[in-house]
């Protein structure tokens, strides 16, 4: 249910209805928006008729039932479009957000020249992995603390703010010591007890959908890091599994204007990993702009050859220079800007 408080209701008013809502065994998400405040009552929906009593109190307007099982992030809950803060920077605004770098951190010198790459070319966000879920036990899994060690220096040099993944629960203080933005990957999108625990702190969550998971389960996701008090999640498209071979997944871009139907939480792409092929990384990250993208995430590498993961779906930072130019003369036609 949600109670939409009148436009003039008084801070009492508003705290009388928090304190109900409470008692009745709900859990209370107040959501300020420009012109009204909403209530989104979370609990056993067999207490819901005490909830609709609650119409006839001072400074409500009206109590609703959400229709959809993903309650905070439906559009009924809220109908404008959420803006995600990550620095300095807005996620789900006028501004067009991407986060560049390589898909693991290796060295110093590495994450540092990487930083100095996306940069130039007009990213906003660096991305870099220090902690790695890889499909073999055998491959590079990271330089952990190591790597978010390395990770605030390349912010510290050169302004950027930096995402991360985070794999387990227990690594989460830490990661979240150290990250402007905390992703959880396509493998942990169900990983409800990570869920749970990035919804406990107060960063930036990207959200990536998971390889055979529909844009529901994505949101129900959404919905549980969001339970938790944690209203700052990016929905990101990252491609999904589809019996094409030619890509490493096949990036549903109809994802985009379904999830801005659905929901009011930002949502970007991610073109690296939707198709695993470099050379497909530039028309998708333009098609993203047309579809309503609010932002992209792209793998970048000083020498892809070398890279220790993802090599082959890195762009070589000549092509995301060359990238970053082509999607800015496209951002205007969807009245965006970097």
């Amino acid at each position: 249910m949600i109670i939409v408080m009148k436009p003039g209701a008084t801070k009492a008013q508003f705290n009388h209805v928090i304190e109900k809502v409470k008692e009745y065994g709900f859990q209370a998400h107040p959501i300020v928006g420009t012109e009204r405040t909403v209530i989104g009552c979370i609990g056993d929906e067999r207490g819901k008729s005490q909830l609709q009593a609650l119409e006839v109190a001072a400074g409500v307007e009206s109590v609703m039932p959400i229709l959809k099982p993903f309650k905070l992030a439906s559009r009924e809950m809220k109908k404008e479009r959420s803006v995600v803060k990550v620095g300095k920077h807005s996620v789900g605004g006028s501004q067009f957000v991407v986060m560049a770098g390589p898909c693991s951190v290796e060295t110093r010198e590495q994450i540092l020249r990487s930083a100095e790459i996306v940069k130039a070319a007009g990213a906003q966000i660096l991305r870099g992995g220090a902690f790695k879920p890889r499909t073999s036990p055998y491959s590079f899994q990271g330089l952990e603390e190591e790597g978010l060690k390395l990770l605030a220096e390349a912010r510290e040099k050169s302004g950027l703010p930096f995402v991360t993944e985070v794999i387990t629960p227990t690594d989460v203080p830490l990661v979240a010591t150290y990250a402007d933005m905390l992703q959880i990957g396509a493998r942990n999108m169900q990983n409800y007890a990570l869920l749970k625990e990035v919804g406990r702190v107060k960063k930036p969550v990207l959200l990536k959908r998971g390889m055979s998971s529909t844009m529901k389960e994505l949101l129900m996701s959404a919905e549980y890091i969001m339970s938790q008090g944690n209203y700052d999640v990016v929905l990101c498209e990252r491609g999904i599994r589809t019996f094409e071979d030619y890509t490493r997944n096949t990036c549903d871009l109809s994802a985009v204007p379904a999830l801005k139907e659905m929901s009011h939480l930002p949502v970007i792409v991610d073109p690296s990993h939707g198709t695993g092929v470099r050379s497909l990384i530039p028309p998708i990250s333009k098609a993203a702009v047309a579809v309503g993208a609010d932002g992209l995430i792209i793998e970048v590498h000083p020498n892809p050859e070398a890279a220790y993961s993802d090599g082959a779906q890195s762009l070589m930072p000549k092509q995301f220079e060359k990238l970053m130019e082509d999607v800015r003369k496209y951002l205007p036609l969807e009245d965006r800007h970097l």
